[in-house]
């Protein structure tokens, strides 16, 4: 199939800002994206082939070489890493006989690492062409790779019956859980789908919309926090040709999937979410932007939008409301973390690499196509439609004076319950643990690797005021036990990411170094801090780790993770706190690995050093490194 018969197969034109779009057909239809494909491209939509090409090479999951019939992505999570990925990993190549990173000889397999897919809760767990395969045992890639052998489906391969609630939807198909274990106000199914939209939206101004918001101080879910009234009114009085809402569905922070439970089981309450927002905001384009490794829903979420049409909800004149036009389409994105911060989000949108854009002006201003763009989180749109239908009086009856309402944790670890938890904003860390049948809790991760990693009580050897002047978490407030720490916005504010580690886990060697590797991989590369510091820091973690380590690298690290403040987007800015956290409130875990004597770093071997040298004159090695001493001694 040519790219012209693509594109208007897709109904995609020659529309420069549909690239993603074209590129994920051409992707999935042949396997990868050639050379000569991104020439016709270039051509036929007049952009330069270099733009083309760097959308290709941005992208995780495209590729401009042929990968295999079937193609493998392992997540490499740290949840995935504690449930047993590295004999997973082992029992892939070996079945498959090839190595990760690259295609079997026959060209049958491709087997390659992925960050977390957001199967926290069921790990570990993989991609195959499109398709989640959850609770991956030795024993379950042998036998997946005889059926792929034998030629079997995806659907054929599955070995394990359809998931509960949506994910046994006939256009899902998944053999995916929800795990809900705790239900609210959100969660409760109490609520008719659109209920809002057919017997309340012409009761309302858009200006009324804003302010029942507002008085709900309703904030954003998705990790910011931004005053979800506030952020309606500006876009509303922004002036454009058009206004967009978007729903950020890239949930990409390694151990969060609530986005994916709420657009599995409450999809009509997001997309509802949306019109609301469109209708208090003027906005006439709707956009939701859905992470690759979700994209096994696009065609049932598209089938939701289908039946809206149908129905009145999306189109002209929505809920009886003349000149209420208003319509959504579904964006898949193609795997980049970064796309989850909004102005790379819109880059994607519009087709180019997901690097995030300077501020001002904020996309509220000019985002996409440069019109007024404003960017909700899953959780916050869905939020937003129970409050107008019950109140804002109603919803500041739930959660702490400074932070109302109810947050969706997603939950995982070392654990026996792991899974969505809806709780009130002011819940403790201990509750938490109490309430997923935690033992033996070493740390907590609040908010996955960008957020904080904290312990039952401050186990450093420096005193916090001391410590407090190297790194100060934001909204930090030092209490003496840290279990008892609450979830607000000025305590401990989290997009929803919770991660447990029981005492029998190496939280620097094995967690830190595996949220560096996730940063370092998912960097866009745009600035030099974001760029350098995180390897900088992973390296000198590991000389530490290594025991040549002296006191000095630790305040190395702290100074290193405070040049990262000048990163561009939220990546850069907290790539450094895996690192930071943990010497924070695990400084005793450093201090074990270094040397003693601080008066120079004696990371230096000198055997190591010259044993190429030594190996081609034939010579043995003379010296011996003692690391309580600081000299070299010739036997």
């Amino acid at each position: 199939m040519t790219i012209k018969q693509e594109i208007n197969q897709n109904a995609f034109g020659n529309d420069k800002n549909r690239l993603m779009d074209i590129l994920l057909s051409i992707n999935e239809t042949q396997g990868y994206i050639s050379r000569k494909n991104m020439l016709d491209l270039s051509q036929k939509l007049g952009i330069s082939m270099a733009q083309v090409q760097e959308t290709v090479s941005f992208y995780h999951f495209f590729s401009s070489k042929p990968r295999g019939k079937y193609n493998i992505y392992l997540d490499n999570s740290i949840t995935a890493v504690m449930n047993g990925r590295a004999e997973v990993k082992e029992a892939f190549e070996q079945c498959c006989e090839t190595s990760f990173g690259n295609v079997s000889r026959d060209g049958l397999f491709g087997l390659f690492n992925t960050s977390c897919i957001g199967m926290n809760d069921q790990e570990p767990a993989a991609i195959i062409n499109n398709k989640i395969f959850t609770h991956l045992t030795p024993y379950r890639v042998k036998h997946l790779v005889e059926d792929m052998r034998a030629g079997k489906t995806t659907d054929e391969l599955m070995y394990e019956n359809f998931g509960d609630g949506n994910n046994a939807d006939p256009d899902v198909k998944s053999m995916v859980s929800n795990h809900i274990r705790k239900k609210s106000i959100i969660l409760k199914k109490d609520y008719i789908p659109f209920t809002f939209l057919t017997t309340k939206l012409k009761e309302y101004t858009p200006g009324d919309i804003v302010a029942e918001i507002e008085a709900s101080n309703l904030r954003g879910r998705g990790g910011a926090g931004f005053p979800t009234g506030m952020k309606w009114r500006f876009g509303r009085r922004t002036e454009g040709k058009h206004r967009v809402i978007i729903c950020n569905a890239d949930e990409g922070e390694p151990g969060t999937f609530k986005d994916r439970v709420l657009l599995t089981e409450y999809a009509d309450l997001v997309f509802e979410g949306m019109v609301v927002a469109a209708y208090a905001t003027g906005s006439d384009i709707g956009l939701l932007y859905l992470r690759y490794e979700y994209r096994y829903l696009l065609k049932f979420l598209n089938r939701k939008l289908t039946e809206m049409r149908k129905n009145h909800f999306l189109g002209q004149n929505i809920g009886g409301v003349q000149g209420f036009n208003f319509d959504i389409r579904i964006q898949s994105g193609a795997g980049a973390y970064v796309c989850g911060e909004e102005s790379a989000l819109i880059e994607s949108l519009e087709g180019k690499r997901g690097e995030p854009r300077d501020k001002p002006p904020f996309p509220v201003e000019k985002g996409y196509l440069g019109y007024p763009t404003i960017v909700n989180n899953v959780e916050t749109l869905a939020t937003a439609v129970k409050i107008l239908h019950h109140g804002a009086e109603w919803y500041a009856g739930f959660g702490t004076k400074d932070s109302l309402g109810t947050k969706l944790l997603s939950i995982s670890g070392d654990c026996r319950f792991p899974g969505i938890y809806e709780v009130e904003w002011g819940t403790t860390i201990r509750e938490i643990i109490a309430m997923s049948g935690a033992e033996n809790v070493q740390a907590i991760q609040v908010g996955g690797p960008s957020g904080m990693m904290i312990g039952m009580k401050d186990a450093g050897n420096m005193d916090n005021s001391e410590l407090m002047k190297w790194y100060k978490p934001s909204g930090m407030m030092i209490a003496e036990k840290f279990f008892d720490r609450k979830l607000s916005y000025s305590d401990l504010p989290t997009g929803g990411s919770i991660i447990i580690f029981n005492n029998h886990r190496d939280l620097l060697g094995e967690v830190v170094m595996n949220f560096m590797d996730f940063f370092i991989e998912e960097s866009c590369g745009s600035c030099s801090t974001c760029r350098n510091m995180p390897i900088i820091m992973k390296n000198k973690l590991r000389k530490i780790l290594d025991g040549h380590g002296i006191r000095k690298d630790i305040y190395d690290l702290l100074n290193w993770g405070k040049v990262l403040k000048a990163s561009r987007c939220g990546l850069g800015q907290t790539a450094g706190n895996p690192v930071l956290s943990s010497i924070f409130h695990f400084r005793h875990l450093y201090e074990q690995r270094i040397q003693s004597l601080t008066q120079f770093d004696s990371g230096f071997n000198l055997d190591e050093a010259t044993k190429e040298t030594k190996k081609y004159v034939h010579r043995k090695p003379v010296f011996h490194h003692f690391k309580t001493s600081e000299t070299w001694k010739d036997q």
